[in-house]
């Protein structure tokens, strides 16, 4: 009994009750330190995901070519549609600006005006990653995509046939979809996708004009062919040629001007 008395200490005594107090506050600030850890991470979560819907909203627009060059995007009419504060819109339109689809004035945000020499140089981009990246895909292509990959086809013969820009431009993207989607380098994937925004951009007044409309009918087709027998050379050779010739057809309905 006496050792029990000597290594317990009594109920009031100051050591005991300093040694509850202190596994209380320990208690305490671990509850506390809890709750501010998960708070800000929904908080995060639910603003990302508003703000990458937004983004792949006002991108789509602009590959359809519904935002031209008098156009503005103005955040506060964004944020009203969406029935969202201005801030995830902000985000995602400085995004779209640090991709080159947009830029920021001070009333709004507008499509970029490109020179020839930017045009160019986006075409130059195009011809080095896209052929290597095309023929690289094949190897990863199944049936549904080569389902997928004739679908679009169609679409833009069909487009032709009707001189349908619109829905030639949306075979396009479909078509390009497809295959861009097989390529594995997450990053080789996304520049792509962009710089070819861009070119399209550019070429969305021209893909009205039935030889431009040609090009991409003859593109396609050799692309597909190459697609559909797993020919990687093939597919390499196809794709330069068409950027090759969409960059020639451009320049040559602005008057041979370059």
């Amino acid at each position: 009994m006496a050792i029990s008395a000597a290594c317990t200490p009594p109920y009031n005594s100051p050591a005991r009750l300093n040694s509850e107090f202190m596994f209380h506050r320990e208690f305490t600030m671990a509850q506390d330190s809890a709750k501010l850890v998960k708070l800000p991470r929904r908080t995060a979560l639910k603003q990302t995901t508003l703000s990458e819907s937004v983004y792949a909203e006002i991108r789509s627009r602009l590959q359809r070519g519904e935002i031209g060059p008098n156009d503005r995007v103005l955040d506060y009419e964004v944020a009203e549609e969406f029935d969202c504060t201005r801030m995830p819109v902000r985000q995602a339109l400085l995004r779209l600006v640090s991709e080159g689809y947009l830029i920021g004035t001070t009333r709004g945000f507008v499509t970029p005006t490109l020179t020839n020499d930017d045009i160019h140089e986006i075409f130059e981009v195009r011809r080095l990653l896209e052929p290597s990246a095309a023929a690289g895909a094949v190897a990863i292509l199944d049936d549904r995509q080569d389902a997928a990959l004739k679908r679009a086809f169609q679409k833009a013969v069909k487009a032709h046939d009707k001189r349908d820009a619109a829905l030639m431009i949306e075979a396009n993207m479909e078509f390009r979809d497809v295959w861009l989607g097989a390529v594995q380098n997450a990053r080789l994937q996304d520049t792509i996708r962009r710089f070819t925004d861009h070119a399209q951009q550019v070429r969305l007044g021209t893909l009205s004009d039935p030889g431009t409309q040609k090009i991409v009918v003859d593109g396609m087709r050799a692309l597909l062919e190459g697609f559909l027998e797993r020919d990687p050379r093939k597919i390499k050779t196809a794709m330069l040629a068409f950027i090759v010739n969409a960059e020639q057809q451009y320049f040559a309905l602005l008057g041979g001007h370059d």
